[in-house]
């Protein structure tokens, strides 16, 4: 579930020689772990192609192919572009010649197309011959895997040109970034990590269930309302109140303790006949700005439905004097500079308002996405959580977490309110921030997975996300 980038392979490759696991050995793990994984999926009637190139990736490739004939499988080993060339690659070469096998050329069609043509250190653009052959294999009626990543896809960013279009890729160690890139991660296909017998070093990774089950804040017999904490959420305007609601419905669902809404009157008879466990603050932007901020409340959310930048602005400057975590989202986004606080900020952005926020184009952003969060977390000091596909949670420290939950049903609008609820209801009674954060997310996608399983992604509405979290969350208390 680790995230490598490039440069981080790279060393970890040059830390393991010096350690005595030398990039033969390395290359030898690699191809038996390949093998073990794709016998899983093929059978020996099927006739395999190999494509190799001349590094390192390459030299997996032979391994495989090694093991592949070794165990009776119709395996052709060919070099489209020439034989190799890293030292490791010749010496695992020779042995696979010395074995008996030969090398093949291009003949007739294939039931599966394994590329093994170029790794992690590949760079843009791809040369004519390589572009011919990605080309060549994506035209193919065959099963096409890639090793550790497709040939033409970059690790680290989401720039594509011609790529390999994989069924599945067998990333060895850990995940690359450009798997959940815009523009990169359609051509991974199916992802099934490996490992290759490197420990593991990365501060980045993807967050799962079990860790969701490992860290889930379950609820105690002996407990009380205090136990979960009180939420101050700023939110809502008489001409979107339905922010503020959303927001309110999650946290409540979410299991917190106790729940104030700073919102309009208007507002806050709409919210009560939905959720009339919270309780109520009138004119509460203009109250919290002024400084007239709730006692005992645990953590605050500010943003949902707001516009009056000027009155949001300074309800933040009093928000940020408290000793709470502080939430911002929607109305709250925008550049600024954070001051410094022992008690965590974290931004909600989706990939426009980030856009806004660093002054940098959107799609860029996407390209980019788990560089740009680390960046701006690392330099601001706050949590980002930038939401979206695989959304990015980024901290100070320069660790961070990828969520895959949630599905195109999403893309509608107030589910972002309603992810802030969760947050707001998770973090005021967090044990550790990062897995309270984490957790949110995980399930606030969860929620949307729950209902696609039985119903169009296309009809979830934000408040279908609070309702089926009763559900989700049973599986974890």
């Amino acid at each position: 579930m680790y995230i490598y980038k490039a440069e981080d392979i790279k060393n970890i490759d040059a830390e393991a020689a010096k350690k005595g696991l030398d990039s033969f050995t390395l290359m030898e793990n690699a191809g038996s772990a390949l093998y073990r994984e794709l016998s899983s999926i093929i059978n020996k009637e099927q006739r395999l192609l190999i494509l190799a190139g001349k590094g390192n990736n390459g030299g997996d490739g032979i391994v495989l192919a090694r093991h592949l004939k070794q165990n009776g499988y119709r395996c052709d080993l060919v070099f489209p572009d020439e034989k190799p060339v890293s030292p490791s690659a010749q010496r695992h070469f020779t042995y696979f010649s010395n074995c008996g096998f030969d090398v093949s050329h291009l003949d007739g069609s294939y039931d599966v197309i394994i590329d093994a043509l170029l790794g992690a250190g590949a760079r843009h653009p791809l040369q004519k011959n390589m572009v011919q052959m990605v080309s060549w294999a994506n035209a193919q009626d065959a099963l096409r895997i890639a090793i550790d990543m497709p040939t033409g896809v970059i690790a680290d960013k989401g720039e594509v040109g011609a790529a390999f279009q994989a069924d599945y890729t067998f990333s060895l160690h850990g995940y690359k970034p450009s798997a959940f890139l815009d523009g990169s991660e359609r051509y991974y296909g199916d992802i099934r990590v490996l490992d290759i017998g490197l420990p593991h070093t990365s501060n980045w990774r993807v967050w799962t269930e079990s860790d969701v089950r490992k860290t889930f804040n379950k609820r105690k017999p002996n407990a009380h309302k205090g136990t979960y904490g009180t939420g101050l959420l700023v939110a809502g305007t008489d001409e979107m109140p339905g922010s503020a609601l959303l927001a309110a419905l999650a946290a409540m669902r979410s299991g917190i303790g106790k729940l104030t809404v700073a919102t309009t009157p208007f507002a806050s008879a709409i919210i009560a006949a939905k959720v009339p466990e919270c309780t109520f603050i009138h004119n509460g932007l203009e109250q919290i700005a002024d400084g007239k901020i709730p006692r005992k409340i645990k953590a605050a959310a500010v943003g949902p439905g707001l516009t009056d930048q000027v009155k949001i602005n300074k309800a933040l400057k009093q928000l940020f004097e408290e000793k709470i975590p502080l939430i911002l989202d929607a109305g709250a986004l925008t550049k600024r500079e954070y001051p410094m606080k022992t008690e965590p900020i974290i931004v909600t952005p989706h990939p426009g308002e980030f856009a806004k926020m660093t002054g940098k184009m959107t799609a860029d952003i996407q390209k980019n996405r788990l560089d740009e969060a680390s960046a701006y977390a690392m330099g601001n000091e706050v949590i980002v959580v930038l939401k979206g596909r695989n959304t990015v949670i980024a901290f100070p420290d320069g660790s961070l977490h990828i969520n895959v939950t949630g599905n195109a049903g999403l893309a509608k609008g107030g589910t972002g309110d309603t992810l802030t609820g969760i947050l707001l209801a998770f973090i005021s009674s967090a044990n550790d921030i990062k897995s309270a954060i984490a957790n949110a997310v995980y399930l606030h996608g969860a929620s949307a997975d729950y209902w696609s399983e039985t119903r169009a992604e296309t009809s979830l509405l934000a408040s279908d996300v609070s309702e089926n979290l009763a559900f989700v969350l049973k599986a974890f208390e």
